[in-house]
Order: structure tokens, then C-alpha cells, then sequence
């Protein structure tokens, strides 16, 4: 072989120690995933692409086809492997208190023209074509819950989807762009104090706000920080929806394992 022969079967950086494989495997297998001896592999190959962002074609000949990678991952995507794995990653979380926001995510124009119908959650924002993340974390910035929206979608709007059905807790903190009375209520009938703040034409103010509590909404920023670090996190390539969604769920359970 040449030498860029060899580079093209040389072993890339891997995400998984042996340990977190160990974890991971047992999970997908719990899944019904089958456990074939090139499945470490594949994996391996998912999260290279979902860190580098490259387009499928492009991933190194040491994880196998490109294509049998692709085929695998959207195969999962389609039946909700990854959505299922990443609920099950969870483990101790604390819910004590949970911070929800949202995030821009720019939609590349090779995620259009799916040949599925609908928008694919792809929305006209100011930034242009944009996903939306929704997203719930707990009080160690760990993810616990996810939707995806089209990008001009008010981060208020998908709360009830986001907060409806979490786990009992003490405090929701969320900036003020969720400021919404339906919103309230529906966190107090969950047993949990809203620390929201509201709106400066607000005739009620601020005066019962937690400014102690909401200083700690630094959380989930940080959170989404660490989510773009995968660039195909921080950028949409994939034309459907479920497969973004799959990669996000990829992405968040790699910080349980981690």
C-alpha cells in the first residue's frame, strides 16, 4: 500500500474507552440491538461523523462501507433505537432543580429537500433556514429531555412538551421568553416553584423572583456548549428530522457515559 492507502485504514481517534463501551453495549443490547462483532465499529463510525460533521461518504474506511454505517444509523433512527438508549442512559439524575431552554441550530443547505413530506422542523429565522433544540437538564447540566422545532418556533410554545411529563421537582428555571401564565400553572400543578422571570411590560414584576436560583441558568447554556462541540450537533446536515433527532439523542447520551 502508500502511504495514503495506509492513512485511509489507519485507526481514527475513538469517543469510547473500554469502560463506556461496556455501558453503551449492554444498553443497545437491552434494545435489541444485535451485538454482530463489527458493531463497536459502527458505532465508533456514528460518533466520528457526528464529531467531525462530515458528509457519510467521507467517513474512514477503518469503520467499514460508509453506506452499511449510514443504512445502520438510519435504520435506528427510523424504529427510535437511539431516542430509547439515550431515556435509558439516564441514571441518578437531579432533578432537585431542572433549567429548560432553547438553541439555534443553522440547517446547511444540504439538509434540504427531503423526500419526506412535511418542513422537517427546518423554519425561516433570522439566521435563515434553522432548527430549533428544546431542551431540559438537570442540576448537573445533564440532558434529560429533548423535542426539536422548526427555528421560528417561541421557545414558550414547546415548553409543555418539554416540562409535561418530567419527573416531580422542586424548580423549573427558565428565561423570561417563557414567561407565560399557562406555563405557571402548569408547573405549580406539578408541584414545582417557577423561576421565570417576567416580562418588563409585566403589571405583576419581580418582586418574588429567585435572582439567586435563576444565576444558575448558566447551566444549560453550558450544556449546549458542550452539545456543539460535535459539529454536526452545532450544524443540521441531515435531511430528516428523526435523524437529527437520533444524532442529538447520540450526543446527549455521550454525556451520561462520559
Amino acid at each position: 500500500f502508500s502511504q495514503n492507502q495506509q492513512n485511509e485504514f489507519a485507526m481514527p481517534r475513538q469517543m469510547l474507552n473500554d469502560e463506556q463501551w461496556s455501558k453503551l453495549r449492554q444498553i443497545m443490547l437491552q434494545n435489541g440491538i444485535y451485538d454482530k462483532p463489527c458493531l463497536r465499529r459502527t458505532i465508533e463510525g456514528i460518533l466520528y461523523r457526528m464529531r467531525a460533521g462530515c458528509p457519510w461518504r467521507d467517513l474512514p474506511r477503518y469503520f467499514g462501507k460508509w453506506n452499511s454505517v449510514y443504512k445502520k444509523f438510519n435504520y435506528w433512527s427510523k424504529n427510535n433505537k437511539l431516542i430509547e438508549i439515550f431515556k435509558k442512559l439516564i441514571t441518578n439524575p437531579d432533578l432537585t432543580i431542572e433549567f429548560i431552554d432553547g438553541t439555534f441550530i443553522k440547517a446547511h443547505q444540504h439538509s434540504a429537500g427531503a423526500a419526506e413530506l412535511g418542513n422537517q422542523d427546518i423554519g425561516k429565522s433570522k439566521g435563515g433556514n434553522t432548527t430549533k433544540i428544546h431542551m431540559a437538564v438537570d442540576g448537573n447540566g445533564k440532558p434529560v429531555k429533548f423535542c426539536l422545532s422548526p427555528g421560528n418556533i417561541n421557545d414558550s410554545t414547546m415548553a409543555k412538551e418539554i416540562i409535561g411529563d418530567l419527573e416531580a421537582t422542586e424548580f423549573v428555571v427558565a428565561d423570561k421568553g417563557y414567561d407565560s401564565n399557562d406555563l405557571r400553572d402548569l408547573i405549580n400543578n406539578l408541584g414545582a416553584n417557577a423561576v421565570i422571570p417576567r416580562k418588563i411590560n409585566s403589571k405583576i414584576g419581580n418582586g418574588s423572583m429567585d435572582w439567586t436560583l435563576y444565576k444558575l441558568r448558566h447551566i444549560v447554556e453550558n450544556t449546549f456548549a458542550r452539545l456543539k462541540h460535535f459539529r454536526a450537533i452545532a450544524t443540521r446536515f441531515d435531511k430528516l428530522a428523526r435523524n437529527y433527532a437520533s444524532m442529538v439523542a447520540l450526543a446527549s447520551g455521550f454525556l451520561w457515559v462520559t
